[in-house]
Parts: structure tokens; sequence; C-alpha cells
């Protein structure tokens, strides 16, 4: 459960503004083990919403789907209620630092934009991390692969053009954001052998409604990216005065523009594949 954001609130609107992007990054990490896509039993940890779920059940054989929240793993559950795939998918509500799941049960897992929410920060050497990945460890068969999808810290800093708005609950995001080369040095300590990165440098988290420039000043919007639970009452105050002042100009729409750029060139995710040794 996120240390951060309140997902039970957030599970209503969620969905509005967010999408399973890098799934070809994701299908291609899944072809690196000796076993078939469709013979896979795919643990999605750290569900939400189930966006991924949904996107995966009929490329995969089976789906365990785990989240702590109950209201985002309800709203999980009713993507599928119709789907002639819904008996291949289970739904549990647990921890992923504790799996429900036995030793080597799966064959393919999947973190999506998860592991920034975990209680943990780069001067304790990322014990939260650690307890996580171990327990990916377990439960993946050997030679299985483990696809974790977060943000570089250069991403952070010049993928998505808001951020440069709220630049105090950047540094509190980028403070709780593992470094790529410290996650890869502790999925290796952990018997999970990294073996690429790959940046998606068009896909954007949040779909077409990344490119609202007004976007800023509308609650939902904004709770489609938790960064805006760490913008002080002060800070947010400043962003929605400036974002009107600028819309007021005409201006805004360049502005979302040109901070936008530099997002052209470094991607706002990662893909880090690796394989049980």
């Amino acid at each position: 459960m996120s240390t951060y954001e309140n997902y039970t609130q957030v599970s209503r609107v969620y969905d509005e503004t967010r999408w399973a992007v890098g799934l070809d990054l994701i299908t291609e990490g899944l072809s690196s083990t000796c076993t078939a896509i469709e013979q896979q039993v795919l643990l999605d940890a750290g569900c939400g919403t189930g966006i991924y779920t949904a996107a995966l059940i009929d490329r995969v054989s089976r789906i365990e789907a785990v989240d702590l929240n109950p209201a985002m793993l309800s709203v999980a559950q009713s993507k599928l209620v119709n789907s002639p795939d819904r008996d291949r998918a289970r739904f549990w509500r647990a921890s992923i630092s504790e799996l429900p799941l036995d030793d080597n049960s799966v064959d393919s897992i999947v973190i999506n934009q998860v592991l920034h929410h975990l209680s943990d920060r780069v001067e304790n050497d990322w014990p939260a991390h650690r307890k996580v990945l171990a327990e990916c460890a377990r439960v993946l068969k050997p030679h299985g692969v483990i696809i974790i999808n977060s943000c570089a810290h250069v991403q952070l800093d010049r993928g998505f053009w808001f951020y440069r708005l709220i630049p105090a609950a950047l540094a509190a995001v980028k403070q709780r954001t593992i470094p790529l080369d410290d996650l890869e040095r502790l999925m290796h300590a952990s018997g999970l052998d990294p073996i690429n990165r790959r940046v998606d440098l068009d896909g954007v988290l949040q779909g077409a409604a990344y490119f609202r420039a007004d976007g800023p000043l509308d609650p939902l919007w904004r709770q489609g990216d938790s960064i805006w639970s760490l913008v002080s009452e002060p800070d947010l105050k400043a962003v929605l005065d400036r974002t009107i002042g600028l819309k007021s100009t005409g201006d805004l729409d360049a502005y979302m523009k040109h901070s936008d750029a530099e997002r052209l060139k470094v991607g706002q995710i990662t893909f880090s594949v690796a394989h049980k040794t």
C-alpha cells in the first residue's frame, strides 16, 4: 500500500488518466524466458486497478493479481466481470512484501509503477525494496522473468512537463525512487540476474490526458499522478495561480509544449528486466 497516496479515494477515478503503457516492451520481456507466453503464470504485483491484468489476461495462462488496497482490488476485479478470461485471474488482498503464493509458483512477474510507494529511502539502502525483491525471487520459478516498470531520476527531472511546477514534491518523489543502478544491484543480490533496460520513449503514463495543459486545475486530473498528494497547500495555490495566469494570456499550451520537449529525449518510464538464476 502506498505510504503517501490515499488509493481508497483515488481508485474511483484512477483509470480516467491511466492506461497500460509499454505493453510491447512487457511482451518482449515475457518472451525472454524459455516458457511460452501463453503457458505462463504471471504475477501482477501491486496490480492496483488491474490495468495491466486486464491488458495481459488474454496473453498468458493465468494471472495472480496482488494488491493491498481493497478499493483498488475491487476495481481490478470489476474489469474482468464480463471477460471470457475472468476465471484465469485470481485476486489477492496482500502486501507484495508477503506474497500469498508458493515457492517457485509463477513463471513471470510484472511490477508497474509500484516501488516508489514503499516506505523506503536511499539512506537506509532500501530495506523494503530488498524484502519485495526477495519475495519475488521466492515465488518465481528458476529461469523465470521479472519486469519492473519504474522511472529513472533523469525521467522524473525531464520527462513530465508539470513536475517543474512542483519542485518540492519532485524532490520528495526522487527520495522515494530507487536509482536504476541500485535497483539492479538489489535484484542481483536477491538472485535475480538483470539482463537489460528498455526505455519507452513514446509512452506517457497518463495517456492523452497528460497533454491537457489546464490539467493541474482539475482535481480529478491531479489524482492520476500520486505526486500531487505530496504538494503542500501553498505550493498548490501557486501552481493554480500560475496556470490560471498562463491560460488567461493564451500562453498555457505553449508553456506545456516547451516544458514537455525534454520528454521526447528521455521518456517517462524504464523497464528493468531480470531472470531468476
